[in-house]
């Protein structure tokens, strides 16, 4: 897509990190944007300060691992705006522990926020792009959806799955007009370590030593981590271009040459890891 001015963007998670930045920058270049995030008062905030700066949009709560909310979430960007254009699948969250120890209520909590909402929201909006011949789609996953890592393995899980989701959908719409590009983010700026804080009623959150490492070690990694805005950017020039791997570390193209290698020789070695 070369011309997003006066189209209209979906950006689920759109209420802080990632998500927002990128709504943000959707907006500036004139896009009209529909917001969902299950925080309401985080999303309502952020519309309000949206509209603040000039910007179309509307906040529209979503609980991501529903598909009748993925549903009524495209409803309500038709009824306001009457099309769509761009769909950022984003909404994600993560919950530590050793694989065994994790319950089976967080296991099921990441995995239909962080893969079931992607394929809820490739399944509701795919079909309006395609029939209007125009469109992208951008999926969150992260460098978790290349390399694994110890503690976190509902996460890590998903994320394979959405690179092979957006993977897949890439090669069905060849030709079709519609552009498919999958996000991989390294450390960015963002609450994701703080997840839980939205996590359903009933379900306990992460616990143990392996949880109390990974939220200190990972949040102390994320603070100094990408600004949202700069990966924003790297979304926006991915549409713009319609590339599909959207990697935020370059570092990251020698780091799977390595795996690869390493692949030939029947080997996992995560010492390189930074």
């Amino acid at each position: 897509m070369q011309d997003l001015a006066g189209k209209v963007a979906v950006v689920t998670g759109a209420a802080s990190g990632i998500g927002r930045a990128t709504a943000t920058l959707l907006a500036e270049q004139g896009m009209r944007v529909a917001l969902a995030d299950i925080d309401v008062d985080s999303l309502a905030t952020t519309v309000d300060e949206m509209r603040g700066a000039g910007h179309e949009v509307i906040g529209v709560p979503t609980d991501v691992r529903s598909p009748e909310a993925i549903d009524a979430l495209r409803d309500a960007t038709l009824a306001a705006f009457g099309s769509v254009h761009v769909v950022h699948n984003n909404a994600g969250v993560v919950a530590s522990g050793l694989t065994e120890e994790i319950s089976l209520d967080l296991w099921n909590w990441v995995l239909d926020v962080d893969l079931w909402s992607v394929i809820h929201g490739v399944r509701t909006f795919t079909p309006l792009l395609t029939a209007q011949g125009e469109g992208h789609i951008v999926n969150t996953a992260s460098t978790a959806g290349l390399q694994a890592n110890p503690g976190i393995g509902p996460y890590n899980v998903a994320k394979f799955g959405v690179v092979a989701l957006s993977e897949t959908l890439r090669l069905e719409l060849e030709g079709s007009g519609v552009g498919v590009s999958v996000l991989c983010p390294g450390p960015v700026n963002t609450r994701i370590v703080e997840a839980e804080r939205n996590l359903p009623p009933g379900i306990a959150p992460s616990t143990g030593a392996v949880a109390d490492r990974f939220r200190s070690g990972a949040g102390a990694m994320l603070a100094v981590g990408l600004d949202p805005g700069e990966v924003a950017a790297m979304v926006l020039d991915a549409i713009l271009t319609n590339r599909f791997w959207i990697l935020t570390h370059p570092g990251w193209c020698d780091r799977m040459a390595e795996r690869v290698a390493q692949m030939r020789d029947g080997l996992i070695d995560h010492s390189s890891n930074a």
